[in-house]
């Protein structure tokens, strides 16, 4: 009897699938669209179960830097919009080379020379204002600190998004900004939220006239019938390119390189299309209602200044605006 149920349980176990491999990500993504993006995926890897911790950069790299100094992180993938970031991770001996990934059609200055992390898409930042409380739109960040402009202003804060954080500390790098521009503001009664959401929030409503903003955002709530537009500022504007990267010490290698061959695809930067942001793929163009790419100016920043004066930058900040 004891041979038999041996026997039985064998044959069951063989008749079981297989079991679910489980991918753990680390985003800084809206929700709703990683909702987009991992049903997308999983409509080409449905064996990997994916779970999702998503908050703004600054908290998701707060929450890693904890695991890390507790032994270690459940992670797998990190997906956010800091460059600079992963730039620290990578030093710090946290990510995993992947050279074999599919990079095909990305400008090459945009690759980390050592395959650490991977550009997925590219982010601006400009001015979202509210239609219905503006009449003239600005054109440029200087019409942003002009004092009725700046009154009727706010920011995100560098202390919750790595988009804030990678703009504020790109800006005062620029001989036509540096903190002066950021202490205009601040005396003309510019205000800082937290994260974008909050930003966008607060024009929509009608609560400040203006705000700084990445650009999906606005345009996909413009889209969406909300009283907002956005300016692409003359002066140019800001970037990150919300890189993926695998983390060192990952327990589910396979799908993690599964999950950033996916993030590389056609498919993945037609959706990124369709959520609103500039594709980095070849022969993809930018989402309706936007401008060519090539028409804009992006301000450059010295990213080993952004990784060195990253905490003096947030304190400075916080210093003007309160954190």
């Amino acid at each position: 009897m004891t041979r038999t149920l041996l026997l039985s349980t064998a044959l069951s176990a063989l008749a079981l699938p297989a079991l679910a491999e489980t991918l753990t990500i680390y985003t800084s993504q809206p929700q709703d669209q990683m909702t987009e993006v991992i049903a997308a995926f999983n409509e080409a890897r449905p064996e990997i179960e994916v779970e999702l911790f998503r908050s703004g950069t600054t908290e998701v790299m707060a929450k890693l830097q904890a695991e890390f100094a507790a032994g270690g992180s459940p992670a797998d993938v990190l997906l956010i919009a800091d460059a600079v970031a992963m730039t620290q991770l990578k030093a710090e001996d946290r990510l995993m080379a992947y050279p074999e990934a599919p990079v095909d059609g990305i400008d090459a200055a945009l690759l980390d020379a050592d395959s650490m992390f991977f550009p997925t898409k590219l982010i601006t930042t400009g001015i979202v204002y509210n239609t219905d409380l503006v009449e003239t739109p600005p054109t440029s960040w200087a019409d942003l600190a002009e004092a009725e402009a700046a009154a009727q202003t706010i920011m995100p804060s560098p202390l919750y998004s790595g988009a804030a954080a990678i703009h504020v500390g790109t800006m005062v790098q620029q001989e036509q900004f540096g903190w002066e521009y950021f202490e205009t503001l601040a005396e003309n009664g510019a205000v800082a939220g937290q994260g974008n959401g909050t930003v966008l929030e607060a024009v929509a409503r009608g609560e400040k006239a203006y705000g700084v903003l990445v650009e999906y955002m606005a345009m996909n709530a413009k889209a969406q019938g909300s009283p907002v537009d956005f300016v692409f500022p003359s002066e140019g504007v800001t970037a990150v390119t919300q890189p993926v990267a695998m983390l060192a010490g990952t327990d589910a290698a396979d799908a993690a390189r599964a999950f950033v061959d996916w993030q590389l695809s056609q498919a993945a930067q037609e959706q990124s299309v369709a959520q609103g942001y500039f594709p980095l793929g070849a022969g993809l163009s930018a989402p309706e209602g936007y401008p060519d790419l090539a028409s804009l100016t992006l301000i450059e920043a010295d990213n080993a200044r952004l990784l060195a004066d990253g905490e003096a930058v947030k304190q400075e900040f916080a210093d003007l605006y309160g954190g």
